[in-house]
């Protein structure tokens, strides 16, 4: 899906679409019905998030679902920002929407460069990045490497 020119395309959980509904002049993000049934915490922050990084115009967003495989959350979300201004315009909006919201005080790392800021809510790490660093680190393909079956080592 594009919009003026920025990809919005969210992957979610198992390879779902998330898909782009804009409500009382705030952008929102549907979940995928398996999340809707079961709204937890997590995933209600996820949808808080996402719809943060829509109303920011975050592009390329990416979401991984981490959950089993990490300890540090259940979500990773990747996005960029057009430059380092606008890195820092959406960590900051985003922070701020967290807290009017009700998730509390976000862990942020990377406001004096503004080339890659880490939002860590505890169930959510949400990493900003420029284009050129986010291609550098290509953490998504390394998120997105499948499981191993341990039955397949010896």
């Amino acid at each position: 899906m594009s919009n003026h020119g920025r990809a919005c395309s969210v992957t979610a959980t198992k390879g779902k679409a998330l898909t782009t509904v804009h409500a009382k002049g705030r952008a929102a993000i549907a979940l995928p019905k398996s999340l809707e049934r079961g709204a937890d915490a997590a995933a209600r922050a996820l949808h808080a998030v996402l719809a943060s990084l829509e109303d920011s115009k975050a592009e390329d967003m990416v979401t991984i679902d981490i959950a089993g495989k990490s300890a540090l959350g259940d979500y990773m979300v990747v996005v960029s920002g057009r430059s380092s201004r606008h890195v820092l315009a959406i960590a900051d909006h985003l922070t701020t929407d967290l807290k009017e919201d009700g998730w509390g005080n976000a862990r942020v790392e990377g406001l004096d460069g503004g080339d890659w800021v880490l939002i860590d809510t505890g169930d959510i790490i949400i990493h900003v990045f420029r284009p050129e660093i986010r291609e550098f680190y290509n953490i998504e393909k390394m998120w997105a490497a499948p499981d191993i079956e341990e039955n397949t080592l010896h």
